[in-house]
């Protein structure tokens, strides 16, 4: 990670797809271990621990369920815990590194991010319900604190700084949302809220615009492809470049 650009003190956002490494002894817990030695103990490392299954079942398509069932799943679902809920569909380097002593997490019930490193708490202190992705979200303290992207093994299809890219975009479409909370008592409660719409779907295109300003390093660590960027830079080129290219965004 060195050999990439990787320094010691950096803030760094990472998106991994562990199988793209090949075979690693230790596996995840080796990768956090060799991502903490690259960072020092004044860096800090976050990792998005998301839990799309925390959704409203009206919604759900993998599969979907019967319009009979979404009352009682809705009903059912336990409310968003940071300390107990796993992240869904998002590896296990993100699940360990989550479940790491001393980690934080941030609050969001279906978008939550998780940081190790003396700045966690501070990065993931705001994380508002109608904000998944935005400036009430720890990506603009990622932004504050000069934090830098890698994708280690990961595709821009996974690159969470071109969401505030999309929060920030002109015209942003928005929708609404469902999801399992706890109240103050902790029992589990089903809550709406509106934010804008994200869509991951066209990343891949933006992401090969943006690596081709140059401003992406690359490099291989094991057998993954690995790139290193400036997230606010990341997600200025994606602010401009989503209303211009996505079909039915409105500029």
């Amino acid at each position: 990670m060195r050999a990439l650009g990787v320094r010691s003190g950096d803030v760094l956002l990472v998106h991994t797809a562990l199988s793209a490494l090949g075979w690693v002894a230790g596996r995840e817990q080796a990768v956090i271990l060799a991502l903490q030695d690259a960072v020092g103990p004044s860096g800090t490392l976050v990792v998005p621990t998301q839990t799309g299954s925390n959704s409203d079942p009206a919604e759900w398509q993998a599969p979907a369920v019967p319009p009979d069932w979404w009352e009682t799943i809705r009903a059912q679902l336990p409310g968003f815990d940071p300390a107990r809920t796993p992240s869904d569909g998002m590896g296990w380097l993100p699940e360990t590194l989550r479940s790491w002593p001393g980690a934080v997490r941030s609050a969001h019930p279906q978008t939550s991010f998780a940081a190790l490193g003396p700045a966690a708490t501070t990065l993931l202190a705001r994380h508002d319900l109608d904000c998944r992705f935005g400036d009430r979200s720890p990506l603009a303290a990622l932004v504050d604190a000069g934090a830098r992207v890698l994708l280690l093994g990961a595709g821009y299809d996974a690159c969470t700084a071109f969401h505030l890219g999309e929060a920030r975009s002109a015209g942003a479409p928005r929708e609404r949302l469902a999801c399992a909370v706890l109240d103050e008592n902790g029992a589990s409660r089903w809550t709406s809220y509106v934010d804008v719409v994200a869509d991951e779907r066209d990343f891949p295109a933006l992401g090969a615009a943006w690596e081709a300003t140059g401003a992406v390093t690359q490099g291989v660590v094991g057998s993954a492809r690995t790139r290193l960027f400036d997230l606010d830079a990341a997600a200025r080129f994606a602010s401009a470049w989503i209303p211009v290219h996505r079909a039915g965004w409105r500029s």
